[in-house]
């Protein structure tokens, strides 16, 4: 009996012993779960997100892996780290029969002297066998002005030549203008608002816009709603000028806050395009906006007005489809004149006209994209005319005149799948937006384009 157990005992440990072994074939292969791993933009002086990739072992047996390094070593602008050992090299390493480990990567690129955008590049070579195989790194490095918890004062101007980044918030002092010249970027991060209590001159062009948006330019990032705060023009602040702008993946994209102090709006937003919001993209709260030919879409809410105050919307295109990011919840444009605060309403006189302007949706989700409401006695003067707009009920208190109620735009172009929203109404001649609208002292549209004199079109795009 002592002997069979002995020799049972024997034959497990020589079992064991054999699953355990490593092979040495040379033909036995091993599987990457990529061959090139990519980054995008990385700005100097800060780090990119860390992205993986497994090596596979389909064999019955383990591999031992020589050797796994970084092939530029300590000197890469890119680290790795092997199945939880730090770089840039790893030898010896086990990979268990029908078994994977994960390599992580990221990079960290050093400050240089050019404008441009750069490419960086290594590579991680995995040694086993007698075979080696090689896992491409991938990255783009780009020089910025990286601003800190900056405050803006005098009189200063912001040029294309690098884009700047804004890390713990921005401000424009109160007697400071800050002027942003044609191409010029500027990336926010998570916790950095850009805060206006003086001026802010925004002076992009058709082909040169300015751009607001998040730092995080690598996948997914890169398209997540409230990346970055927002541009908030606070109660002092005065003659703001935004024009042929982008501004997209904020928070709250744009907040003008208090009425003008002087003779001009407060906000003068001419030829922009705001984008992917994830709370508002126009915020007017008691304020004085005058924006004409542009474009707000794919936010939760496009448009809202709180507590009253001066507005003037001209050939504007107001349109939300429900993404990956942002389920349409919230109707497109909300008016109203009245806030609640401390559990408290208050109220304040509202003058709003909206002309040769489009509200509008993806289909069944709400049944009104145009609400206004009113409290108190206060002046409420809400006008839309020539507009084209959904709803089964007609926004309270308003007049409203030469409108298309619920007539769809006819877009060019919308496919959430392949985020492709093109709101153009150009390539049908049946369109109803297509002279249809009122001539006004705007001769041009979002694409610079000329209006036509007489019967010009509804929305922010004219049909040439």
């Amino acid at each position: 009996m002592n002997k069979l157990i002995i020799f049972c005992s024997c034959l497990l440990v020589f079992i064991a012993c054999k699953k355990d072994d490593f092979t040495t074939n040379p033909d036995a292969r091993i599987n990457l779960s990529v061959d090139t791993l990519k980054f995008d933009t990385v700005f100097t002086r800060t780090g990119s997100i860390t992205q993986s990739f497994k090596i596979v072992n389909p064999q019955s047996q383990p591999i031992l892996l020589n050797k796994v390094s970084l092939m530029g070593g300590n000197a890469s602008a890119f680290r790795i780290n092997i199945n939880g050992e730090n770089g840039p090299v790893a030898q010896n390493v086990t990979l268990a029969a029908k078994d994977s480990i994960y390599i992580f990567v990221s990079v960290f690129v050093n400050p240089g002297t050019g404008n441009l955008p750069f490419i960086i590049s290594d590579s991680i070579e995995i040694d086993y066998n007698s075979n080696k195989k090689l896992v491409q790194l991938q990255a783009f490095g780009q020089n910025a002005i990286f601003l800190r918890k900056q405050t803006i004062y005098g009189n200063q101007t912001w040029t294309a030549a690098l884009p700047y980044v804004i890390l713990d918030g921005i401000t424009i002092d109160t007697n400071a203008v800050l002027n942003i010249q044609a191409g010029t970027k500027i990336y926010s991060s998570a916790n950095s608002p850009f805060n206006v209590d003086g001026t802010l001159l925004v002076n992009g062009t058709k082909t040169a816009p300015v751009i607001f948006t998040g730092n995080r330019l690598d996948e997914p990032y890169a398209n997540f709603p409230a990346s970055w705060p927002g541009i908030y023009l606070n109660e002092s602040s005065k003659n703001n000028t935004i024009t042929f702008a982008e501004i997209k993946n904020a928070y709250q994209a744009l907040v003008a806050v208090g009425p003008s102090i002087n003779s001009n709006p407060k906000l003068n937003l001419q030829q922009s395009t705001i984008s992917n919001a994830y709370s508002s993209g126009i915020f007017g709260i008691y304020s004085d906006i005058l924006a004409n030919n542009c474009l707000v879409y794919n936010s939760n809410q496009n448009l809202l007005i709180q507590l009253g105050g001066n507005y003037q919307f001209t050939n504007c295109t107001m349109a939300t489809y429900s993404t990956n990011y942002l389920l349409h919840k919230t109707p497109v444009a909300i008016v109203t004149n009245f806030a609640e605060q401390g559990g408290q309403n208050y109220t304040q006189d509202l003058q709003a006209y909206f002309t040769n302007c489009i509200f509008w949706s993806d289909e069944n989700f709400l049944p009104n994209e145009l609400v206004t409401a009113k409290q108190g006695s206060n002046i409420f003067n809400v006008v839309f005319k020539n507009c084209i707009y959904k709803a089964e009920t007609d926004p309270a208190f308003a007049t409203i005149s030469q409108s298309l109620k619920n007539t769809n735009p006819q877009f060019d172009s919308i496919n959430v799948s392949n985020k492709i929203f093109d709101f153009r109404i150009t390539k049908n001649n049946l369109a109803p937006g297509i002279n249809t609208g009122i001539s006004t002292v705007f001769a041009k549209d979002l694409d610079n384009n000329n209006r036509m004199v007489g019967n010009t079109d509804i929305g922010c795009y004219e049909k040439q």
